[in-house]
């Protein structure tokens, strides 16, 4: 004998049930009154979950049987009372379905992206820079309700869900099924009368608000890496705020760029200097100077690329190791030099190998090319072979018909 058959009622089932018959019942009815399915079944979903919680566990069910809910309450159960129904559910179906109440309370409102641009110096040396949001955020006035308390009433015309089902008849037989956003709520599940809406959010439950945030650019962050404002993004009824997200957009230099932890520079030199040697004072992304020396006697080639240890980007949450600064040198060779100082040129310069030259040899005459000469005479090449194709014997032609 039991001495109250409350759950089992709620359960549907006799008291002598077995395990596989309760649990197949509360699986059947869960599903059947789960708030995704349901909304407005939140209690009894809850009371299914109690039941079942108490029910299938072998100690707590003796318990219940022998004094009631009364007992259980008191801590006879051994476990100081319900654990979360919820937890239950969750454990139930291995923590997989789509989140129920528990759920509902830990959804998330849309994250907010918002693009930051930044200097490459803003990256070497690190940067605070203020920025002024426009965001939602629930309404004093009504607290989040949009009207008067009560005022608030679930849209029957979708019965709270958002969405509406309209069916259309394409032929004989055929039946097609619509599913639209509600008419009536326009998808809030919920309508005010206007005569009790708020003021100020104007049923709209949230308002817009201007906050200025302060972002904190750290040495060594990188193009498009994200800086997480947790929580501050828009804020709706129900819903955690999402979160505000600012990407870093790294605007080009004029001078340096940027390879990982390096820097990369080009810098042209004279002739004298890529043969003599030469000095040159380099100004740095935090304002210094600094000196790269090439002694004379070393002959620096177009194309060279040489580097300096540590003076590159600041690795991130590392400051104080810094990549290389990589340099690549251009030479800029004259356009002509004066017949008159070939010969002391020469006097200076390695000899020229000797070249013999055969008895029949021809001269030629060198030209600057002209690409667009070069493009030409090829496609007048591509051209006549076309042409020399369609003039081969046994060809079969197409002609266009014109009407």
């Amino acid at each position: 004998m039991v001495k109250e058959t409350t759950f089992y009622d709620i359960l549907g089932v006799k008291p002598s049930c077995t395990t596989d018959e309760l649990k197949k019942a509360y699986r059947k009815l869960a599903l059947k009154y789960h708030p995704d399915k349901n909304p407005n079944e939140g209690e009894r979903f809850k009371q299914i979950s109690q039941a079942y919680e108490v029910l299938s566990n072998p100690d707590k069910r003796r318990i219940y049987d022998q004094g009631g809910e009364q007992a259980l309450k008191e801590g006879g159960g051994g476990g100081g009372g319900y654990s979360s129904p919820m937890d239950l559910f969750d454990m139930f179906f291995g923590g997989g379905f789509s989140g129920g109440r528990r759920g509902r309370r830990e959804r998330k409102g849309k994250d907010v992206i918002h693009q930051l641009s930044v200097t490459l110096e803003d990256l070497y040396k690190g940067a605070v820079r203020k920025l002024a949001l426009q965001k939602n955020v629930i309404c004093d006035k009504c607290e989040g309700r949009g009207g008067k308390k009560g005022a608030v009433q679930t849209c029957t015309t979708c019965r709270g869900s958002g969405m509406q089902v309209q069916i259309q008849q394409l032929g004989p037989g055929m039946l097609q099924q619509i599913q639209t956003v509600c008419s009536e709520c326009r998808g809030q599940r919920e309508i005010i009368d206007p005569k009790d809406r708020c003021k100020v959010c104007q049923g709209r439950k949230t308002v817009r608000e201007r906050k200025i945030l302060e972002v904190h650019i750290d040495k060594g962050m990188n193009d498009g890496q994200k800086i997480v404002f947790s929580g501050e993004g828009d804020q709706e009824p129900e819903l955690e705020p999402g979160d505000l997200i600012i990407v870093l957009d790294e605007k080009e230099h004029e001078v340096f760029k940027r390879s990982g932890n390096d820097l990369i520079i080009r810098m042209n030199i004279e002739l004298v200097e890529a043969l003599c040697g030469f000095q040159k004072v380099i100004r740095t992304l935090d304002d210094r100077d600094i000196v790269v020396t090439v002694l004379p006697g070393e002959v620096t080639k177009h194309g060279d690329v040489k580097c300096v240890m540590n003076e590159g980007m600041p690795m991130y949450k590392n400051p104080f190791e810094k990549g290389q600064l990589i340099m690549q040198f251009l030479v800029n060779f004259p356009n002509r030099i004066p017949p008159e100082v070939i010969p002391a040129l020469e006097n200076c310069l390695p000899p020229r190998p000797v070249v013999e030259i055969p008895e029949l040899a021809e001269e030629c005459q060198l030209m600057d090319l002209d690409p667009e000469m070069e493009n030409r005479r090829r496609r007048a090449h591509a051209g006549a072979a076309y042409d020399e194709d369609d003039d081969q014997p046994g060809m079969n032609r197409v002609q266009c018909a014109t009407g």
